[in-house]
């Protein structure tokens, strides 16, 4: 018989504070776009969305703003999130859709409800037939291709632009975690407060995800060669444009504080975890996904300091998403198991 009520695109959305990515049922990942939105302040339309928006940061005239609307991984703009989703899920599915798809989106695992109904009613108004949440350290094992049904554990760490959840899973559930505020974006701020300190060189968020994205690290012993890059900016004694070298040593210093939050919340995890899932995680290492597990040295540093082997997935920046699509596609099964009581509607 015709199911009218289950016809429909699937859709799985990885609403990053730093970056969209959304997964269309037997498509793949069809969008990945920065989570940016350029507005009219004198009238509120919008100007422009995702990467051409990103583009306008620090660079708009006075009566145009580009705006972030989500921060540490949770609406910080409700209003714009709304509109930033209605229109990633018409691009998705095209501007002549004739039913509403079915929406799985991610949360950190430490959101509160109040933020978790926030994301679930955007999406709604946003056009979603069904919204439906699962929390990141769920969706990225699952795009990581973890076997996460069985009763073995296993370990995951998402560093994504807000949040790092890191999380010990088994029987299709989390078992113990940590959701951590640190994330790309705390990176990034980083190393603008360190340049500002040390060169009196005020730099902008672009120049400093650059840096780190190109000599970046989280572990100098590694290093084959210290890189080194020119970045611009105000020169705060004298107000005018200046440049300067930096070197892969110096990102070291001024990444090591987010860095050793990331190490500690990872080994209180670990502290956390019983006996018997501990030695699985020994057998079988962590996975760590999303864009921060490309920090160089990062899966080095880990390693070192937990004496457990430490995989990076392959393509993180896309796992979170890629899960949410398969969760989507194992749903009667996911409700239907206790252990993904955490799988929402």
């Amino acid at each position: 018989m015709f199911d009218f009520f289950n016809f429909g695109t699937d859709i799985g959305i990885d609403l990053g504070t730093a970056s969209v990515l959304v997964f269309v049922k037997g498509r793949g990942i069809v969008l990945n776009e920065p989570s940016v939105v350029a507005i009219d302040r004198e009238t509120g339309r919008i100007f422009a969305v995702g990467e051409e928006a990103r583009r306008m940061l620090g660079r708009t005239p006075g009566n145009i703003v580009a705006v972030r609307p989500l921060r540490e991984g949770v609406i910080a703009d409700y209003d714009t999130t709304e509109r930033m989703l209605r229109y990633f899920i018409s691009k998705a599915c095209g501007k002549s859709w004739l039913f509403k798809p079915r929406v799985m989106i991610c949360i950190p695992s430490g959101v509160t409800e109040v933020e978790e109904r926030a994301v679930r009613q955007a999406a709604l108004q946003a056009g979603a037939r069904q919204a439906y949440l699962i929390e990141e350290p769920l969706a990225a094992a699952l795009g990581a291709g973890l076997d996460i049904a069985q009763a073995t554990g296993n370990m995951v760490i998402d560093i994504g632009g807000g949040t790092t959840d890191i999380a010990v899973l088994s029987l299709g559930g989390i078992v113990c975690n940590r959701s951590l505020r640190v994330g790309g974006d705390k990176f990034d701020e980083a190393i603008v407060r360190f340049i500002r300190r040390e060169y009196n060189l005020m730099i902008g968020e672009r120049s400093a995800e650059e840096l780190k994205m190109n000599v970046g690290t989280a572990y100098p012993q590694g290093l084959v060669e210290n890189k080194v890059m020119e970045v611009r900016g105000r020169d705060l004694v004298s107000g005018l444009p200046k440049t300067i070298a930096i070197s892969s040593r110096e990102s070291y210093e001024a990444l090591a504080e987010p860095v050793d939050a990331v190490v500690s919340s990872v080994k209180e995890v670990l502290e956390q975890t019983p006996p018997e899932l501990s030695a699985d995680i020994i057998d079988k290492g962590i996975v760590m996904t999303g864009g921060g597990a490309l920090l160089d040295g990062l899966d080095t540093l880990l390693g070192k300091e937990t004496n457990l082997p430490v995989h990076i997935a392959d393509d993180p920046i896309s796992c979170v998403a890629g899960g949410t699509g398969k969760a989507l596609s194992q749903l009667h099964v996911l409700q239907n198991a206790g252990g993904f009581a955490k799988v929402k509607r």
